[in-house]
């Protein structure tokens, strides 16, 4: 409403500002306006403001609704969320619930919610009923997947069999994600892709949900068996800048460099330097 309102605003000063131009044009020429042009203008600004009127109307009647939504095609149909690629729709949303024996659609709602994640549960408490069963088995799509529902089936004697979303982007990223990862029941752990067992870190309530978190274990420093390269120090004793070497002691842990950082006077590097490569000097 507020963005038609701004573009009918913006289109009747662009009329107006056409019926100034043609008013100086007047003024300095003496050639008076062509009564055509200056009705043509005159008219689509007066429709521009019995629009504005009728929508200053609908605003009124918007405002009174619950949910904030006039659909003038339809008065039931609303705007909803749906997919990535149509962000809203104004339309309906329709379940149904189909026997995979005989595939006849033994239940169905029309529903004005885009996301189908809060149907689960409703349909197959529907489908129960429309068997005059007490127990059945559920097969849904990956949109249907929503922890709450699933446990209100669960507590209702129904089987759900829905597969869960995959809404990490570790992968893409270049990292693992959680189907990189072994769960084992019987002791409670992740095993992760080296390995490893991932430590318990602490439990935390989120949205109603009961989250716990775990992480690699510690990290273990090993030992080199080597000398590691001498350090490169960028300072002497002169106080000029000429590199020299250090050396570190046999067992030390040390980050292997491929090279430290040097300058010559003026700090100008030399290009063995800048490709990487540190001076091989000796004290």
């Amino acid at each position: 409403m507020k963005q038609r309102m701004k573009q009918i605003d913006e289109s009747i000063a662009h009329y107006l500002s056409e019926l100034d131009t043609a008013d100086r044009q007047q003024a300095v020429t003496g050639m008076p306006v062509p009564e055509a042009k200056v009705e043509r203008l005159t008219a689509k600004i007066d429709a521009l403001k019995k629009e504005v009127k009728r929508l200053k109307a609908l605003e009124t009647e918007l405002l009174k609704t619950e949910d904030k939504q006039i659909s003038l095609t339809d008065p039931d149909a609303r705007s909803m969320a749906t997919t990535s690629r149509h962000p809203r729709v104004v339309g309906y949303n329709v379940q149904s619930v189909v026997d995979t024996e005989h595939h006849l659609i033994i239940a169905h709602e029309v529903t004005n919610i885009g996301p189908d994640r809060g149907q689960l549960s409703n349909m197959a408490s529907q489908a129960c009923d429309a068997l005059d069963t007490d127990k059945i088995d559920v097969v849904a799509d990956r949109g249907y997947y929503k922890g709450e529902e699933i446990v209100t089936c669960e507590n209702a004697d129904i089987t759900v069999c829905v597969p869960k979303p995959l809404t990490s982007n570790a992968r893409a990223a270049g990292r693992f994600d959680k189907r990189d990862f072994v769960y084992r029941a019987d002791e409670d752990v992740y095993i992760c892709p080296a390995g490893e067992r991932l430590t318990y870190r602490f439990t935390n309530e989120e949205r109603g949900k009961i989250l716990h978190s775990t992480g690699p274990p510690p990290v273990r420093h090993a030992r080199s068996r080597i000398n590691a390269p001498p350090v490169l120090s960028v300072g002497s004793s002169d106080g000029n800048m000429k590199p020299y070497l250090s050396a570190c002691r046999p067992g030390s842990i040390a980050t292997r460099t491929r090279c430290g950082y040097a300058a010559k006077p003026l700090n100008t590097l030399s290009g063995r330097l800048r490709r990487g490569w540190a001076p091989r000097t000796s004290r």
